[in-house]
């Protein structure tokens, strides 16, 4: 039976997941709609998933639901976080392609992705507010400078249809053009650090990159952030490295350093690029801090 008090924003990138999210919809929207009013928003371009969340939330909506990729729910999530009023429930149906953040879900079938939602079965997320020089946005999932930037640029760019293996070709890639830039940061109000890196990863919760689990620990309700940096290596040894990201056992390595903080500031005198839960921004950002149990997700 229908639930009157309960409306959800059904927010849906269609070609996500290499256009296989729409079908992948069409098969449970109808179990959805058996317990709750829907209202099924279709995205035609970027951005639209942020403008329809800010709406929903304006609107008075108490669920939204994101349907699409990495790229869809971090839209979502702007959008509600940019809204005022009361901030709807998000419930997540993974449909994309690599579905990072959705792996924190013990149980991703479909079926229990709906009871879920069905059932109001709820977890309090963190998330991570980066202000920049043009203003703020929010990360659930993964903030990253250096190299996952670079290859995360060239994935989108030109091999975003072939999925996960899209993205370690372009890792081999830009192990080509391998660079150590510096960024100064520090951590809760410690001592400024400036060592040159291959890469620095924000991470709220575990995976990137669809299974690559770029921070073991990371836990996305525990109030930190994960902050794990890839020092300055040879391409050989980087190479070697990089396959143990997949177990998350890169961590272990000297070359690689982990810690968490509630807030790191930046010291940058210019934009650069940064992957934003598998999207790709030119930001000159001056802090990350994160928001504890900003959102409430059906899951």
């Amino acid at each position: 039976m229908t639930d009157v008090n309960r409306t959800a924003w059904v927010i849906v990138n269609r070609t996500a997941g290499g256009g296989r999210c729409g079908q992948r919809l069409d098969g449970v929207l109808p179990s959805v709609q058996q317990g709750l009013h829907c209202v099924v928003h279709n995205t035609t371009g970027p951005g639209d998933a942020t403008d329809i969340a800010e709406r929903a939330r304006a609107e008075g909506v108490t669920d939204v639901i994101a349907v699409g990729g990495d790229g869809t729910l971090f839209e979502v999530v702007n959008g509600l976080m940019k809204g005022e009023g009361a901030l709807p429930r998000l419930g997540i149906l993974p449909f994309g392609t690599g579905n990072s953040f959705a792996r924190e879900l013990e149980d991703r079938s479909p079926e229990a992705l709906v009871a879920a939602i069905l059932g109001n079965e709820t977890r309090t997320v963190d998330l991570v507010r980066a202000e920049h020089q043009e203003g703020v946005l929010y990360s659930i999932n993964l903030f990253s400078v250096g190299f996952t930037a670079v290859a995360g640029e060239l994935t989108n760019a030109r091999f975003k249809g072939l999925g996960v293996a899209g993205y370690i070709v372009a890792v081999l890639l830009t192990l080509v053009r391998l660079r150590h830039p510096v960024f100064r940061i520090r951590c809760d109000g410690g001592e400024w650090e400036d060592q040159p890196c291959a890469l620095l990863s924000f991470s709220n919760s575990r995976y990137t990159g669809g299974d690559m689990c770029m921070a073991p620990s990371a836990d996305p309700s525990d109030g930190l952030v994960d902050c794990i940096r890839v020092g300055a290596m040879g391409r050989l040894r980087f190479l070697r490295t990089f396959p143990k990201i997949f177990a998350g056992t890169h961590v272990d390595g000297r070359w690689v350093t982990a810690n968490t903080a509630r807030q790191v500031d930046f010291d940058l005198d210019e934009p650069v690029a940064v992957m934003v839960d598998g999207e790709i921004r030119s930001l000159r950002v001056r802090e990350l801090r994160v928001v504890p149990s900003a959102l409430e997700v059906l899951a």
